[in-house]
């Protein structure tokens, strides 16, 4: 008997010594996972807040092009000014987060603007972007850091360009003031939790706008910072866990840089907020383990109830595991997919395009990529709202991938209204061919867009191709491609660029 009793009291220590050690293990894997998917979640929102940014810009830069040919071409006088201020003011109707558009000679003195509060003697010569273009002979947009406006007062960040006379001399400046909180606006929507943070900052560590919102942080430099110098400086994107030097609150931060202006998107989420949910599930599980214990403790003494309860409980723990493995699979393939259009997301874009590019390195094949934006799908946007703007995405994501045929091709969703298709084995001639059934293919569909110059949705495309060897740089390949998208979208859209 007691031979027997003490058998049972071992097997009762290693028994509960194994479940003891199985509850500590899977806590802990639970918090890595937890962990990730708040690292994946800031990424998303980075990479949205990326696209937004980069968006605005663009949009910003494009007007910011008209109105300097307009000046360098018919000059600035009386007449001109005013059928100038006339356009602005109806292309302003298209920019929400456009606050005003100013134009200054070259000493800095007011031409014109509108911003009616603004006084007719305001000179900008101290601000930083006159002195950057009397400085620099570049027709580039330049993106200044914020300032208050002297208009109305607010906090503005500013896209500028100079405009010079036909022999290339500084003329003056054309300035547009972003409204900073048109982006603490959006920022505020997202839910990041009560510790979250994000900000917009220069890719050399100056702030341009964070939310929470604090007047003390605007301009505020990071570059010396050592998250920037760690994590910021070269890398496009990633993810990182760090004691903000701002409010002393640790948190885990995501970041992205924006691939064609000098802009860093950052989406913070207290680590603490982010393991609640863990503490909670974690204390939940110590309980329940707990109560078993006990239990297994009051009827170990009946050795075939123990071994009975035993195999209960092993079962229950393989059945668990399956779940889990089955359950991680299922999540694994839904975070390779975008949810709204059921193609290819950035994520295995990524991926895909990396293999891709190694298998034609090896093989010294061509690989094809596309890099395909809906023509004016913002004002499909404002005109027939979010959910019919989503469901003129999808029909044209169906029809590019019903007119990618071969297999081994991919279609992703690159961000917001972009797509891009991955084509190996394709040179030229061949991406140029699948360009343009794409493009005869939307035009038949006729879907319609009263926005739209051709009434119709249109889409532009940039073509890019590069051969074996060609392939060690992977970002020249994208950037090639969104080279040639800008080239088909200056060029009047509705067709392909390589």
């Amino acid at each position: 008997m007691k031979r027997d009793s003490l058998l049972v009291r071992l097997l009762l220590l290693i028994f509960c010594c194994s479940l003891a050690s199985l509850t500590v293990w899977k806590a802990f894997g639970s918090r890595d996972r937890a962990l990730t998917e708040v690292s994946i979640h800031g990424l998303n929102l980075a990479q949205a807040i990326s696209t937004y940014s980069d968006s605005i810009v663009k949009q910003g830069s494009q007007l910011l092009i008209g109105i300097v040919e307009r000046l360098e071409a018919e000059g600035y006088g009386p007449a001109e000014l005013g059928r100038l201020h006339a356009l602005v003011e109806r292309q302003a109707k298209l920019m929400p987060q456009l606050s005003s558009v100013s134009i200054y000679d070259r000493e800095g003195g007011l031409l014109m603007s509108t911003a009616s509060q603004i006084s007719s003697l305001t000179n900008v010569r101290d601000r930083s972007y006159f002195s950057h273009h009397l400085g620099v002979d570049s027709q580039d947009a330049f993106i200044g850091p914020p300032i208050r406006s002297r208009a109305n007062d607010e906090w503005v960040i500013t896209l500028s360009r100079r405009f010079n006379d036909e022999s290339g001399r500084f003329l003056g400046v054309v300035v547009l003031s972003l409204r900073i909180e048109n982006f603490l606006s959006l920022f505020g929507q997202l839910d990041v939790g009560q510790d979250g943070a994000i900000g917009l900052t220069f890719a050399d560590g100056r702030l341009l706008a964070r939310y929470p919102f604090r007047e003390q942080d605007m301009g505020r430099d990071f570059s010396n910072s050592p998250i920037y110098k760690k994590y910021l400086v070269d890398r496009l994107s990633g993810t990182t866990s760090y004691v903000s030097s701002l409010d002393g609150v640790e948190r885990i931060y995501a970041f992205r840089k924006s691939e064609n202006f000098p802009l860093v998107a950052t989406v913070a989420m207290g680590k603490d907020e982010a393991l609640s949910a863990w503490r909670v599930e974690t204390a939940l599980s110590a309980v329940v383990v707990s109560g078993l214990l006990v239990l297994v403790g009051i009827i170990g003494s009946f050795l075939i109830r123990d071994m009975r309860r035993r195999a209960e409980a092993e079962e229950r723990l393989i059945n668990t595991q399956r779940d889990l493995l089955s359950s991680n699979k299922k999540l694994e393939l839904m975070a390779m997919r975008d949810s709204l259009t059921g193609l290819a997301n950035r994520r295995c874009f990524d991926e895909v395009l990396i293999n891709e590019a190694r298998r034609a390195k090896r093989h010294g094949a061509p690989l094809g990529l596309l890099m395909v934006d809906i023509d004016y799908f913002k004002l499909f946007n404002d005109s027939q709202g979010h959910v019919e703007g989503d469901n003129c995405l999808k029909a044209v994501c169906q029809l590019i991938e019903q007119s990618v045929r071969r297999p081994g091709d991919m279609v992703a969703r690159y961000g917001g209204e972009e797509i891009a298709v991955i084509m190996p084995n394709t040179d030229r001639a061949g991406a140029e061919a699948v360009a343009q059934i794409i493009l005869n293919n939307l035009r038949e569909e006729k879907i319609p867009h009263d926005s739209s110059p051709l009434g119709i949705v249109s889409v532009s495309i940039g073509v890019a191709s590069a051969i074996g060897p060609q392939l060690d740089g992977l970002k020249q390949l994208v950037e090639s491609a969104d080279e040639a998208l800008y080239r088909a979208k200056v060029q009047g859209r509705d067709q392909f660029s390589f």
